[in-house]
């Protein structure tokens, strides 16, 4: 990998990930590479300006936070191809991010990146666009939205909980009529996150696919679905006087989705890659410490790893 130009993200409103980047920022300029560094949170997006400052190519982005600050930062990066080191600095789960101990010798890191020892993991992101009228209107009428977790259609009100009414159309095909709080569509990646908290399936993130899951369906039969990663998901409101139907992106509010519109989901043609600096990486492990699963509690004496 060259380290000819950076951008360093970090999570807004925390000291310490700043003070972090600055470190950052300083070393990597000492080897003769051009750096460009912003805070990352709900009231920050340094990445339109980073892109548009920065002639291609960007060899690498640097993101010091947490689940939330990574998630920001694979949803403008991914479709340009540029790789994330994520690094849990000021974050709590930590689920997409490396642990702050494997970057606590910054120079040893630099060494590493520069001489290729590191792994990638490509992770599948979603696009979404909404479309006025029938399924046959192929031009789109919104920008193109993207997740590495989860597009999610619900509608949200500052007055009271509303019930969403949605159709479902898989590849073309009418599937499933929902009534409840709203619907997921997930990554593997998403399928520990909202999906999960919903009853959906754990899905190992080598695998190439999708999961729609209703959100608290007022119907015993609605049940997630996994998908082949190629299929084509298309969401429907059905009925909602106060057009408060939405569409967010890892959380993030998109756009809005009125009766007689649709949103397409797919997955988007390019992953996100993120920088392992773990020689031993594990999924398993992962789940284990962040979900902490505890196992059974019993010891038996015939059990082979006593």
């Amino acid at each position: 990998m060259n380290l000819n130009q950076v951008i360093i993200s970090y999570k807004a409103g925390d000291a310490f990930s700043q003070r972090r980047a600055e470190q950052c920022a300083s070393q990597l300029e000492k080897r003769g590479c051009r750096v460009w560094m912003g805070p990352s949170g709900p009231k920050d997006n340094p990445y339109p300006v980073f892109l548009a400052s920065v002639q291609p190519p960007i060899d690498l982005a640097i993101v010091l936070g947490g689940d939330g600050t990574a998630l920001a930062a694979a949803r403008h990066l991914a479709p340009d191809g540029i790789r994330i080191l994520a690094v849990n600095i000021g974050g709590h789960l930590g689920f997409l991010t490396e642990s702050a101990d494997l970057f606590q010798d910054t120079e040893q890191v630099w060494d590493r990146l520069l001489s290729d020892r590191y792994a990638v993991q490509r992770r599948i992101m979603l696009r979404a666009m909404t479309f006025e009228g029938n399924r046959t209107n192929l031009e789109p009428m919104s920008d193109c939205y993207f997740a590495l977790n989860e597009m999610c259609v619900k509608p949200a009100s500052a007055d009271r909980m509303i019930t969403s009414f949605l159709e479902i159309e898989i590849d073309g095909e009418v599937v499933d009529q929902y009534q409840g709080d709203g619907l997921l569509v997930a990554t593997p990646t998403g399928s520990t996150c909202y999906t999960l908290a919903a009853g959906g399936p754990i899905i190992h993130p080598g695998l190439d696919a999708l999961v729609l899951t209703p959100i608290c369906p007022l119907s015993l039969s609605s049940r997630p679905i996994v998908l082949p990663a190629g299929s084509v998901v298309s969401i429907w409101p059905l009925a909602d006087r106060e057009l408060n139907t939405k569409l967010w992106m890892d959380g993030v509010l998109a756009t809005a989705i009125w009766p007689g519109q649709r949103v397409d989901i797919r997955m988007a043609d390019r992953p996100a890659e993120f920088i392992l600096l773990r020689e031993n990486h594990s999924y398993y492990q992962t789940l284990r410490e962040k979900l902490q699963w505890a196992g059974a509690l019993v010891r038996h004496s015939s059990h082979p790893h006593n």
